[in-house]
This record gives structure tokens, C-alpha cells and sequence, in this order.
């Protein structure tokens, strides 16, 4: 039985006649208690389990007593930096600031510090000197070990030792955060708990290791880029359960961060539990006189089918936050969700989507992962797909089949990312057409991310062609079943081993495409992905062969401005970055053209033809004149008035 939302503030604790918290969860987002947010799982799953948490959302980090409202916990402070990394939540890739913030009441900015989850472990260790700090979340999660940080472009310590908290929880945290708090309520000293998968810790003490990897210390990864690399290749191959080893990291004056191996995946039971706890679903509503919190409309009418994802893309944080290893709930689970989410007041009939990281994944790509662990040095999709690779949609289609037949649904979309290589190497076709025709409306958004397959492979994503049978299928389907629907492809500029050469590639594309993007992702360098470290150390830690890496800001603003060539804001980055990449072929009035010359001899964009002779003028000096032809008709343009021009015309009447 819901009993609604948990403690905000001092009044709903005494109502609740609470003396003393167990937890006080401090969170950099606004309280919505929604399974698609990560504070809202992990407090509701301490509450299933007998434990009492009071939420402390978005404190004014500039004022002591903002984390001291409930007086100390019981056991221990809890922190989240919120849904998202604070410091990509608050800057653009080109580190401007973002005018609006998802997860802020009326997406206000600047509720959250940057940095939050240091910043929040702190402020509360300038209060609570002996209090145990466990911090979590994604932006605890991907900074556990030392990483390279973009903003302020330098190599950082694990934000263990920055937030100065004794213990942090990577990944989901489920089960980590309940065997956390049972040894902490059995009497356990928080810094004896060294024993727990999924956890990060502290130590001046190596004597208890056992089959440990001891990695480059810190100071020798901040001087050297090299040996950061090789670090992070060692990393990346002990993300799994039931391979992954002990890892050490030494800093100076004795201190080792020591990183416990991953937790096993849920159960599907596990997940059903998880996912079935009583949510209110929705943010709280102190928040409704500045109009809600924005982030909830993307995800009140969605349903979360699973976790994980074996497509391994280098960008993507995945991996090192969720794992490789699927994890699913049942149908049975999913649908009893659906019908809540049908009786809401505001539904009109559409659930936005089912999915995930990846919609269409929903099993361990093969039976020996859950046996042996993921392959440690091959990807199940990259370069190809593996031949021990289960490719099978039979079960998405049914749950999909399902939620549509439910009354009161008009219709049921799949908006999660759809692994398109993955897709297509199915030979049973009827997943993909009933994708088609019951759960896109009008367009389909896949991420091909390039078409240079030198970029692609530096990515970890399949070579062009992959994606050319993809769209031919597609537009098959499409063509068979009578529907005109389009494809949008995602697509990323300035990715590591994308030089000019292979930014202009992009462009000739999409000009045989006949399409230009909106939208263009300029690669982001986010803690703990393959690229980044590629961006930081221009090595790739798969071969550790130098990778060229587009930095200087003008270089990146001529790839993204070459993706939407189109654009006259661009023109003049597109032009710079022809002539530099050797394209001058790729400026004139050929249909090969991405571009039409400008200035004197030259007309703008969108002109049929021009020619130029010259004139004389009244001083017998030489001038040029083009002769442009536009809609039919011919007129003559130079550096003199349009008195004269009227003149020229005269003349040629007579």
C-alpha cells in the first residue's frame, strides 16, 4: 500500500513520529519519486527493507545547516549528484552554460553546485566530523578510479578522496546499498566494510588482497598519459561479475583506492521487486507552483524493460556504470505497470516508450555470459557480430503485443535507442516490420554516429555498410506496408580519429542523402568512456596506437558546421574547412557541390550559374563583372551603383 512520498523536511519526520533517520539521502536533483530516477530506486528499496530515509533534495550548498535539517542519521549520510553528472547537466561540450536544468522545479539553473557529489560530501564532513558518507549515482559512479576531467581539463583523483566519504557504490546499487546497511545496523565500522561487490573503499593497508591487479598509481598516470591508458584498458576488462578482479590504485602518503569487483545482475525476480515498490510516481508536489519538474514528461508514460547493453559503443559510459550483461523484468511486470500508468489522468492513449540503453535488447547476448562472464578483449557486435551472439526479437514482440492490445492504448512507441546492426542480423524479419508499423509515428531515430568506417571503428561501431542495409530494409518495409515514415540518423563531429578529411566524408553523405540534421552531438568527453581517454591520451587503450584527436575549438566548429553545410550561419566554416582539407572540387555550382562561391566574382548559395568577364570602367580601369541567372532572368553585378547597372540594362534593350 503507497503511504506516500517520503520525508522532505523536519515536519513530515516528527508526523511520522521519526526520532532519528537510518539514512539522510542528500540529492542534486528535485525529489520525484519515479523508478526512472536513481535516488527514488535506492530509497524506496532501503525502505522495503525496514530502513527510514529522509530526502534532503537540492541543498543550498552555501549554507551549513542545509544538510543538517534532520540532525545526524543513525547510520549514514547517502549521496547522489542527481540523474545526471552535475557538470554535464550544467555545460554544453563547448562548457557554456545550459539555460535550463530537467531535474530543477520550473527548470531553473543553478540549484545544484557543479561538482555536486563533492561538494555535498564536504559540506556534511564539516558537520558530521565521524558520520559515515556512502556516495553513489552515475557521477560517483564513472569518477570512482583517477579519469581525466574535461572541464577543467586535468587528470583527477577517484572522488572518493575528493568528497572525502568513506565508501562509494558503482552501478545500479541495489544490492550493494541493502548489504551496505545491514553491516553498518549489525555494528560493522563503516571502514571495515571492505568486503561488499559493487563498492569502492579507502585503505593504508594492503596485507588483505588476494589475486588483486595492482594499476599505475596515481602520480605516475598524472605524468604519464601512456600508462593512464593502459590503466583503463585493464579497468574496461574487469567490468563483469564473474570475471572482474580485485583493482588497487596507490596515491601518495600511503592512501590505496581499492575497487571491489561488479555486483552480480538482478534476477529477473530481483527487477520485478525493484520495479514494483510503491512509487508515487510523479515529483513532489511542493514543486507545482513553479510548474513541475520538465525531466518527468519524458519518462511518466514510459516503462523500463531493461538494463545493460553489450553493444559497447566507446562514447557510452555504459559499460562501466551498467554493465554488459542484460537484465530484464518480466511481461508479467511490465504490464501491471502499463495499467497504473493507464489510469493516470493525464494519459491520452500513448505509452512513449518500452525499453532501455537499448530497447531491443532483451536477453544476454549468449548462454555462456552468465556462465563465464563477457569475453574480456571482443566485443559481441564489433567489428561483426560474434557467431556465438543470440540474435532473437520473439520476446520484445510479444511484450510489445501485449501493452498494445491493453484498453484504454491507442498506441505504444519504441523511442529508447534501437541497435540497428543488431536488428538487422536477424533473420526473422517480423520484429522489425511490426517496429514499422505499429511503434514509430512518421520517423525512426537510429545512431549511426558516422559513415567513415575509420571514424566508426574508433567508436566500436559497425562499418557504414551495416547501416546502408539497415535503411535499405527499412525503406522496404515501409514501401511494402504503404507507409511513408523517415529515418533520422544521430550523428556525432569531432570524434576521436575524425580529422577534416573524414568530417567532409560525412558531409558528401549527406548530400547524396539529401539530408541535412537538425540536431549534431559534438563529442563529448565524459568520465570513463574508451573515447575519452582516447581524447585525453590520443592512444587507443585497445592497441595503444596513436589516435588523432580534434581539440582545438575553430577545427570543431568547422566538423560540426560541415554536418549541416546547408546552414548559411556556416558557410564560412564549411569554406575554411574545404580549402583546408584539400576540397576545393566541393566549392562551386557542380551538384557535387556542398557549397556556392561568394564575394565579388562570385554569387551566394542557391544560384543556378555564373560566368565573369571584364568591363570597363568610366576611368578606363578593369572591373569584374558576374553575370548571374535567377529565376530566368539575367542581371549584372560589380563594385559600381545600381545606377549604372540600370544603365547596363538600358543598353542592352537598345
Amino acid at each position: 500500500m503507497n503511504q506516500g512520498f517520503l520525508p522532505i523536511c523536519r515536519k513530515d519526520m516528527e508526523d511520522r513520529n521519526i526520532s532519528q533517520f537510518d539514512f539522510v539521502y542528500i540529492i542534486g536533483d528535485a525529489y520525484v519519486d519515479h523508478p526512472s530516477f536513481g535516488p527514488a530506486i535506492i530509497s524506496r528499496v532501503l525502505e522495503s527493507k525496514g530502513y527510514s530515509v529522509g530526502i534532503i533534495s537540492q541543498p543550498d550548498w552555501k549554507q551549513e545547516d542545509s544538510i543538517a535539517i534532520y540532525g545526524e542519521p543513525r547510520l549514514a549520510f547517502l549521496i547522489s549528484a542527481g540523474n545526471m553528472d552535475s557538470m554535464v547537466n550544467h555545460y554544453f561540450v563547448s562548457k557554456k552554460h545550459r539555460p535550463t536544468d530537467a531535474y530543477t522545479p520550473g527548470g531553473e539553473i543553478n540549484k545544484r553546485p557543479d561538482r555536486a557529489t563533492a561538494v555535498y560530501g564536504n559540506l556534511i564532513r564539516r558537520t558530521f566530523k565521524n558520520t559515515p558518507v556512502i556516495i553513489g549515482g552515475i557521477e560517483a559512479s564513472l569518477r570512482r578510479m583517477a579519469h581525466y576531467d574535461y572541464w577543467s581539463d586535468s587528470f583527477k583523483r577517484s572522488i572518493l578522496l575528493d568528497s572525502q566519504a568513506d565508501l562509494l557504490l558503482y552501478g545500479m546499487g541495489e544490492r550493494s546499498i541493502v548489504e551496505v546497511a545491514d553491516a553498518l545496523n549489525s555494528g560493522i565500522d563503516v571502514n571495515d566494510i571492505t568486503f561488499i561487490k559493487g563498492t569502492v573503499y579507502k585503505t593504508k593497508s594492503v596485507d588483505s588482497f588476494y589475486d588483486e591487479i595492482v594499476l599505475p598509481d596515481y602520480e605516475t598516470m598524472k605524468e604519464n598519459k601512456r600508462a593512464y591508458a593502459e590503466s583503463f584498458r585493464i579497468q574496461y576488462e574487469n567490468t563483469d561479475p564473474f570475471t572482474g578482479k580485485v583493482m588497487v590504485e596507490q596515491y601518495p602518503n600511503g592512501i590505496y583506492i581499492v575497487q571491489n569487483p561488479p555486483q552480480e545482475p538482478l534476477t529477473q525476480q530481483e527487477m520485478d521487486d525493484v520495479y514494483e515498490l510503491p512509487y508515487m510516481r510523479t515529483y513532489h508536489p511542493m514543486y507545482e507552483e513553479k510548474g513541475g519538474v520538465p525531466a518527468i514528461n519524458e519518462i511518466k508514460f514510459s516503462l523500463t524493460s531493461n538494463r545493460g547493453c553489450f553493444g559497447g559503443c566507446n562514447f557510452c559510459a555504459l559499460t562501466f556504470h551498467q554493465g554488459r550483461t542484460i537484465q530484464t523484468r518480466s511481461h508479467e511486470s511490465i504490464v501491471e505497470e502499463a495499467k497504473l500508468i493507464i489510469q493516470d489522468k493525464d494519459f491520452k492513449g500513448y505509452i512513449h516508450d518500452v525499453g532501455g540503453p537499448t530497447a531491443n535488447f532483451r536477453h544476454p547476448s549468449c548462454e555462456k555470459q552468465m556462465k563465464y562472464g563477457v569475453c574480456k578483449n571482443k566485443q559481441c557486435l564489433f567489428p561483426h557480430p560474434c557467431k556465438n551472439m543470440k540474435v532473437d526479437h520473439k520476446d520484445y514482440v510479444a511484450l510489445l503485443r501485449k501493452l498494445r492490445n491493453l484498453p484504454g492504448v491507442k498506441k505504444v512507441f519504441v523511442r529508447s535507442g534501437i541497435r540497428f546492426d543488431y536488428l538487422i542480423a536477424d533473420q526473422d524479419d517480423t520484429f522489425f516490420r511490426e517496429l514499422v508499423q505499429y511503434h514509430i509515428s512518421g520517423q525512426l531515430k537510429v545512431a549511426p554516429e558516422h559513415i567513415s568506417d575509420a571514424v566508426l571503428m574508433r567508436m566500436g561501431k559497425p562499418e557504414n555498410k551495416v547501416y546502408e542495409k539497415f535503411q535499405k530494409k527499412y525503406k522496404q518495409l515501409n514501401e511494402k506496408l504503404g507507409l511513408k515514415q523517415f529515418l533520422v540518423p544521430y550523428l556525432m563531429s569531432s570524434h576521436p580519429g575524425s580529422t577534416l578529411k573524414e568530417a567532409v566524408e560525412l558531409a558528401e553523405y549527406l548530400r547524396d542523402l539529401g539530408y541535412m540534421p537538425e540536431q549534431v552531438q559534438d563529442f563529448y568527453p565524459t568520465p570513463s568512456t574508451m573515447s575519452t581517454v582516447m581524447y585525453y591520451t590520443e592512444l587507443d587503450p585497445r592497441d595503444m596506437k596513436p589516435v588523432y584527436v580534434c581539440k582545438n575549438p575553430h577545427e570543431k566548429a568547422m566538423q560540426r558546421a560541415l554536418i549541416q553545410y546547408r546552414n548559411p550561419k556556416n558557410f564560412e566554416l564549411v569554406k575554411e574547412a574545404l580549402l583546408k582539407a584539400g576540397r576545393e572540387d566541393l566549392i562551386g555550382f557542380d551538384k557535387k557541390c556542398l557549397i556556392r562561391p561568394r564575394n565579388n566574382n562570385y554569387q551566394v548559395e542557391g544560384q543556378k550559374k555564373v560566368t565573369s568577364k571584364s568591363q570597363k570602367g568610366k576611368n578606363g580601369e578593369v572591373k569584374k563583372v558576374s553575370k548571374k541567372i535567377t529565376m530566368g532572368k539575367e542581371v549584372k553585378q560589380n563594385n559600381t551603383s545600381k545606377k549604372t547597372i540600370r544603365n547596363v540594362h538600358k543598353k542592352k534593350k537598345k
